[in-house]
């Protein structure tokens, strides 16, 4: 045991939290799953801290609105002010925009509306490709600049989005968008379905300056296992899937693509 400790958040109607506690304890990490049963005042014993997906307060109002107002929320804006890595995924992303934890903290001029796409509408789910960028954010720096990380992607409402006229640009110009879609090839994605929700600038991933605050559409918990990958994915990860697979008699549970980011907080935490 490593005692370093990473509280999993479980507001009403998040789903993913098991996932998540798994994904964190393979890459040395001690996650406990955080019900909002309990004190606010008892995160301040975690070293870390995750929102994972769902559907927190059934995402009445918008997604991740009601959750933004949550005791616990306040004080983990408290823990993420101190310096502590927090990462929201899908349903966690919104929460932590709602919450203006992203880009600025206190302050919301972001937001992940709904997504747009042609020829429909509504809930979205596919395997996209994520090119790593430079920047300081402590899940991703570890990796090199233009690394592709397939991963799925699961949302009705993840268009990041901003009514300030080049909001979005001038964020990943200031080394705040660690995550961005790509084409398989590795350039930036410019339409569906590269782009699954038509997202500004291609983001998939917002962080704070400091670093330390992510809030991520696409899921990597779900990307733990090479065997989850998608067989519509092909490339290193593909290769790596198969030859698992090959090896393990159809089974493939060598380390998958969404590992990479629980990794980096490891790293960062002194577990790795």
């Amino acid at each position: 045991m490593t005692g370093v400790r990473v509280a999993v958040l479980q507001l009403p109607g998040v789903n993913c939290e098991n996932e998540t506690e798994r994904a964190l304890a393979r890459v040395g990490l001690e996650p406990e799953i955080f019900r909002w049963t309990r004190a606010p005042r008892e995160l301040a014993d975690f070293d870390a801290f995750i929102l994972p997906g769902g559907f927190s307060y059934q995402d009445r109002v918008r997604a991740g609105a009601l959750a933004a107002k949550d005791p616990l929320v306040e004080a983990l804006a408290a823990r993420a002010e101190s310096g502590a890595p927090v990462l929201g995924v899908c349903n966690g992303a919104q929460v932590l925009v709602e919450a203006g934890l992203v880009p600025d903290g206190g302050h919301v001029d972001v937001a992940l509306a709904r997504n747009r796409m042609p020829d429909r509408v509504g809930y979205y789910t596919r395997w996209v490709w994520c090119r790593i960028e430079e920047t300081a954010c402590v899940f991703t720096r570890g990796l090199p600049a233009g690394t592709l990380l397939p991963l799925p992607v699961a949302h009705g409402e993840g268009r990041f989005t901003s009514a300030k006229r080049r909001r979005l640009a001038k964020l990943v110009e200031a080394g705040q968008v660690p995550l961005r879609y790509a084409t398989p090839a590795g350039a930036p994605a410019v339409g569906h379905p590269d782009n699954p929700n038509g997202s500004e600038e291609a983001v998939a991933g917002l962080c704070n300056a400091r670093g330390n605050v992510l809030a991520l559409m696409p899921h990597p918990e779900r990307a733990a296992d090479l065997g989850a990958v998608s067989r519509s994915i092909g490339g290193d990860w593909g290769r790596r899937r198969d030859a698992a697979s090959a090896a393990a008699k159809g089974s493939a549970f060598g380390d998958g693509p969404g590992l990479e980011l629980f990794r980096g907080l490891a790293r960062h935490l002194g577990v790795e």
